[in-house]
């Protein structure tokens, strides 16, 4: 019989956890195949490891992996795949945003061939207008400047087929942005529409300053434009400084040069020195991140892990 686990990275997720795993255990009733879930609890500050272990203890489906500390989302998600070993392999969050009942037809899709079957979200239910336009802007930015094409309104929910599941285990960095890494892998893949719900219970943990330092790991992880940028705007700008400079001699020579000009001398002091710290701001992110791949750190480091009970 094929196997199937489900990967679910949760962090402070406590309250809803038992509904998720309710639905989730309706699933795999529902497949003919031999299912497990693999729950990783990512340094939570709440009864979330606990509330894990009373399932793993009430389901012998269910295997749990604690991280020593929090690492964040991306680095508890590659350790929930480093340690699953199935045919297909679904990541879901525990947050009942994703609909666990929309596996099976990533099953019928991966039967039919595909190696990667995505949801992308259709509404975005119990989001704010302004969550949803930077969402959508940001995906469409991704989609411009990555090489790698970053399917639009897509999270993290999805299966992978094993060979996919091996590719992507062969990928170490460490300045980790999954949605790019699962487009990476290329193969057959397959978009499931579907519409995402809201939150079942809980807060969600990302506020607006750390979706845009998620925003910059993407781009930078996936694009050299903002380097490409940073050169252009750097040309473009000493071309109108050389015009500049020529049109102040021109007018020294045909009309004098009285003592005048300090708000001119201000203003282009500050605009050049502006432009020269956005380009250094752009090099340091590029650098910083070679900084953090040189020094070879483990990507995360492991607690406990109890696999899925022999049946």
């Amino acid at each position: 019989m094929q196997s199937l686990t489900v990967v679910v990275p949760a962090y402070n997720e406590s309250e809803g956890l038992r509904e998720f795993h309710a639905r989730l255990a309706a699933v795999f009733d529902q497949l003919d195949l031999a299912c497990s879930v693999l729950y990783i609890d990512d340094g939570s500050r709440d009864d979330t490891y606990a509330v894990m272990c009373s399932l793993r203890d009430a389901d012998s489906r269910v295997a749990t992996l604690r991280l020593s500390r929090n690492f964040g989302k991306e680095l508890a998600l590659t350790a929930g795949l480093d340690h699953a070993d199935a045919d297909a392999v679904v990541v879901i969050d525990a947050d009942l945003q994703d609909p666990p009942e929309l596996i099976p037809t990533f099953v019928t899709h991966w039967r039919e061939g595909f190696d990667v079957v995505y949801g992308t979200r259709e509404s975005r239910a119990g989001e704010t207008r302004f969550k949803k336009f930077t969402a959508s802007t940001f995906y469409r930015v991704m989609g411009r400047l990555s090489q790698t094409p970053v399917p639009r309104d897509t999270g993290d929910f999805r299966l992978l087929s094993r060979r996919a599941l091996d590719a992507l285990k062969t990928v170490r960095e460490r300045q980790r942005f999954m949605k790019g890494l699962f487009a990476w892998v290329g193969y057959r893949q397959k978009a499931v529409v579907y519409p995402r719900d809201p939150r079942f219970a809980g807060e969600t943990k990302w506020n607006y300053w750390k979706l845009w330092n998620f925003a910059i790991d993407g781009i930078t992880s996936f694009s050299g434009a903002p380097l490409k940028i940073a050169t252009y705007l750097g040309i473009g700008v000493a071309m109108l400084a050389f015009v500049f400079g020529i049109w102040i001699a021109i007018k020294a020579l045909l009309l004098g040069d009285p003592v005048q000009g300090y708000p001119t001398i201000m203003v282009t002091i500050l605009f050049l020195g502006g432009v020269q710290l956005i380009a250094l701001g752009v090099i340091g992110e590029y650098l910083g991140r070679l900084y953090v791949e040189a020094k070879q750190r483990p990507l995360y480091l492991v607690d406990e892990y109890h696999p899925p009970t022999p049946r």
